[in-house]
């Protein structure tokens, strides 16, 4: 990711372009080109096309507040996805997603933690989001979707803690009683956030899919929001040629 400003960025009905990456809807496929350089320790260019086919497109919003300022948007929920970066062993095909989250206000004023996951059933997929409020209350919610996008809200197991990240961030997901949840895949590891590939069982179903814990106490922090500084290069004056 590169953090860039207003003149690096262009809107069309179908594509967003920021800089020299973009997105755009093709014949019912979401399209990603990218064309960017990675940050600190490793410096490198990431170049590459990754093309999302989606099962559904879904109308489905999930508000995180009751007053709508944090607002989950599940587009994709189930789809196939093709990876292809210009780097050995960078391609692949397999099963994907895309969702994305808005917001009016700094997650770390309203929120303390949360974690989400997103589990691949033989009926579909289950989304999983939990997080505490500053205010003290909960959000507890599991979303099954149907392989036409139909969604709706369902039960799941309580929730399981299991092995902390490398940074020691607090994890946890739904899981059947007897069951401890366990990373098959580690994904990113950071100070305040985790993403892994997680194997777990709810309602007597084994399952697989990505999973995300987010400290936000720590993003907070004086001396670990600098951090993302030194990750995410910027570069304010990018302009199209």
């Amino acid at each position: 990711m590169t953090d860039r400003g207003r003149t690096a960025l262009r809107q069309s009905r179908d594509c967003l372009t920021v800089g020299p990456s973009s997105m755009r809807w093709e014949e019912g496929r979401l399209i990603i080109d990218i064309d960017e350089v990675s940050g600190p320790p490793v410096i490198s260019r990431i170049k590459g096309r990754v093309t999302l086919t989606p099962e559904a497109v879904t109308c489905v919003e999930l508000p995180l507040k009751s007053d709508g300022s944090h607002v989950w948007r599940p587009f994709a929920p189930s789809g196939g996805i093709e990876v292809a970066m210009e780097a050995p062993g960078w391609q692949w095909s397999g099963h994907g997603y895309f969702d994305a989250n808005f917001g009016t206000r700094a997650l770390e004023s309203d929120f303390r933690f949360w974690t989400w996951s997103r589990y691949p059933t033989a009926s579909g997929a289950l989304c999983i989001y939990d997080a505490e409020r500053r205010d003290g209350t909960q959000l507890d919610c599991a979303i099954h979707f149907a392989p036409g996008g139909a969604a709706s809200v369902t039960s799941a197991p309580p929730r399981t803690e299991f092995k902390r990240s490398l940074w020691q961030v607090r994890r946890e997901t739904r899981a059947d009683p007897g069951t401890v949840p366990r990373q098959v895949l580690p994904m990113l590891d950071a100070p305040f956030y985790a993403r892994a590939a997680v194997t777990t069982q709810i309602n007597g179903e084994v399952v697989t899919g990505v999973h995300e814990a987010l400290d936000l106490d720590r993003y907070a922090s004086p001396l670990i929001k600098p951090m993302l500084a030194f990750r995410v290069p910027r570069r304010r004056n990018w302009r199209f040629g």
